[in-house]
């Protein structure tokens, strides 16, 4: 693939010296405006950094595809079907050492191996096959935190895989607790963290058995987790997500009243849908970030990642054994999984509307389509050696590594690379509005 180079727009025998003031400009003009448009302000270099891979980059992706400046800036990426990739997977259970043990099939003995070997084609454009230099080089001197649950985990997990092929990171975690992780690249300056936060609100398990086993919990549906509120002032991204727990029986408190429940199965207390919790649990999450005075960066909110087990519930035998991904036309989403996709929606366009009033710039991850098409991407029964005396459940809600989840890494970059665009109009949007209200 090649640059173009520009052309000025002087004639043939034409000087410099000879040109008059006003071409000069003109051309100057010309120059800038065709520039912009390719340059990055958020990120802080050109594109033409993108065209030079190190010497050592790695050899089972196409440069020149994965770091084309995206043609196609109004193309959803999130609405397609997975297409078969050959090339894939970029990385072994025996090349990363990030892989949580649950997740890591392969180890395990998953008997097969096609469910890596795809890749998300968007309707209308192409999505790149991720590229770790190109993501860092993007990243240099910036920091990205995922603040959620295990998916979340799982997701850092995943990326620190798919980095680990140009350098592995150092652990710089303030803390011994597994559940807050920071991670810096160092050659780049770039600082990856997680923090723990199933609910994004303060919560506290008041039975640790509950109605159905998996504890009850007490939620203050208004209150924050200051676990995560405290420490993402400095970050350029957090990348936010929630779901799974909020399955589990709990106690929805606002105002420190107890106002209902979800499936508590105690006299007199009204029993409220899951939604319910969900919804005010991201409203809270949104008001919080908008609230804070520092942080500048920008949220992404991960969709819902829906579960996918079959023949029954997942404490009654339900279990995820298929060996390919469905198609589009094949299963809707539906159901509670598709009402906490909307619900998350709504309350994101909320908390965005309040954002832009403080300039503070909201993102959508959208994969809950993609991901929902992967019934085959689950380790099942295969996150344990089957002898192992071990009480666990078929794990039909977190995904194998290598598999589905490495995909997120091609939406993320895609959305970095039209993020410095975006954040520069919108931008000069703000500015606009302000000097209007002076």
């Amino acid at each position: 693939m090649k640059l173009q180079s520009f052309e000025l727009p002087f004639g043939k025998n034409q000087t410099l010296q000879k040109t008059p003031k006003i071409l000069i400009l003109t051309a100057l003009t010309i120059i800038i405006f065709t520039v912009i448009p390719l340059y990055y302000p958020l990120l802080g270099y050109t594109v033409k950094n993108f065209f030079q891979p190190p010497l050592n980059s790695y050899e089972s992706v196409t440069i020149d595809d994965s770091t084309r400046i995206p043609s196609h800036q109004k193309c959803d990426i999130f609405t397609g079907e997975w297409v078969p990739n050959p090339d894939a997977p970029y990385y072994t259970n025996t090349t990363c050492w990030a892989i949580h043990e649950h997740q890591n099939c392969m180890k395990y003995g998953r008997p097969d191996s096609e469910f890596m070997k795809w890749r998300w084609k968007p309707d209308g454009c192409e999505l790149p096959v991720f590229n770790p230099f190109q993501f860092l080089e993007i990243v240099r001197g910036k920091s990205l935190a995922f603040v959620g649950d295990s998916v979340g985990r799982n997701q850092m997990q995943s990326m620190i895989c798919l980095l680990s092929r140009v350098e592995y990171p150092i652990d710089v975690s303030y803390t011994p607790d597994e559940h807050f992780k920071r991670w810096k690249y160092t050659s780049y300056n770039f600082t990856m963290a997680s923090f723990w936060t199933p609910f994004l609100v303060k919560a506290e398990e008041a039975d640790p058995s509950g109605p159905t086993h998996t504890g009850l919990f007490n939620l203050y549906l208004d209150e924050a987790d200051d676990e995560w509120t405290t420490q993402i002032d400095d970050f350029d991204y957090i990348i936010i997500s929630a779901g799974h727990w909020f399955y589990r029986p709990a106690m929805y408190y606002e105002r420190r009243r107890l106002v209902g429940c979800r499936f508590c199965q105690l006299h007199n207390i009204t029993d409220l849908p899951k939604t319910y919790g969900y919804r005010r649990a991201f409203r809270t999450a949104f008001r919080a970030i908008n609230g804070l005075e520092n942080f500048k960066g920008v949220t992404i909110l991960r969709t819902f990642a829906p579960s996918h087990f079959e023949g029954g519930l997942w404490d009654k035998g339900g279990n995820c054994v298929r060996k390919r991904p469905w198609r589009g036309n094949e299963r809707d989403l539906e159901g509670e999984e598709l009402e906490f996709y909307m619900t998350q929606m709504e309350e994101f366009r909320v908390g965005e509307r309040e954002g832009k009033t403080r300039g503070l710039r909201f993102r959508v991850l959208d994969t809950t389509q993609a991901m929902w098409l992967r019934p085959d991407g689950h380790p099942s029964t295969y996150g344990h050696w089957p002898h192992e005396n071990v009480t666990l459940f078929n794990d039909c809600v977190h995904w194998c590594l290598p598999g589905p989840i490495d995909t997120l890494a091609d939406f993320l970059l895609e959305m970095l690379k039209r993020e410095g665009r975006r954040s520069f109009e919108e931008n000069l949007h703000f500015k606009d509005k302000k000097d209007k209200i002076r």
